[in-house]
């Protein structure tokens, strides 16, 4: 079986190669074969040359560029268009979610619980407190996404979304920024599968250190959830 991990990243060039040593460090049961594709959204820093630097050492890495900075959600499907694996597993280029909660992601798919499994910050793993206004916006959007398609889950805007070939086969991703968590979990959920939750540890950084959302990504990630509740 082959794992594809799938790393959208733009202007992360103090922590990527951090980040890609952390995921080479963890050890999988149940794969033969895994590929690293990293989607560079047009970074303006010195994250291509790192990049450079990395494939020069591992044959496990594969580097796409946009010529213009379209958004994680466009790198996101960049990379999905390119991913060879049997299960696909979404990963930030920063340092906020940590590789090692690789297996507890994979098992249910790999126990064939389910198709689709995401990391929950909320479910009592450790975790670095969030910003006050940012948990108070993720917990409404995660409450609309569960009005909206009937499902409990705790965390719609985490970053660990992971899910088999299949699924990725059957959903067309459009947005191409923030839209992209609640876009793919509507699209999952109405083509009739369950997400399974489990808990992640998560180390939240702060806006000088990287971070990107705004609270002007709220209206686009509200409106992305009754959009796609009606419209594929």
């Amino acid at each position: 079986m082959r794992l594809s991990i799938l790393i959208p990243a733009y202007n992360e060039q103090d922590t990527i190669r951090e980040l890609l040593a952390r995921v080479r460090a963890v050890t999988l049961h149940g794969f033969d074969e895994r590929e690293i594709i990293v989607v560079d959204d047009c970074s303006t820093d010195r994250t291509a040359e790192r990049l450079a630097e990395e494939q020069a050492g591992h044959g496990d890495l594969h580097i796409l560029r946009h010529a213009q900075n379209q958004g994680k959600g466009a790198a996101v499907r960049t990379a999905l268009q390119h991913a060879t694996g049997d299960i696909m597993l979404i990963q930030d280029a920063d340092l906020e979610y940590d590789p090692r909660d690789y297996p507890a992601l994979l098992q249910p798919i790999l126990e064939r619980q389910a198709q689709a499994v995401y990391g929950s910050r909320f479910l009592g793993a450790p975790r670095r407190t969030m910003f006050f206004w940012h948990s108070v916006g993720n917990q409404l959007f995660t409450l609309v996404a569960n009005i909206l398609y009937d499902t409990i889950l705790s965390d719609v805007e985490t970053c660990y979304k992971v899910f088999t070939r299949e699924v990725a086969d059957q959903i067309q991703l459009k947005s191409p920024r923030w839209g992209f968590d609640p876009e793919i979990t509507a699209k999952i959920l109405k083509r009739g599968h369950r997400i399974y939750e489990v808990p992640i540890s998560y180390a939240g950084r702060e806006y000088h250190e990287g971070k990107k959302i705004t609270w002007r990504d709220a209206i686009v990630v509200v409106w992305t959830l009754l959009k796609y509740r009606f419209v594929d």
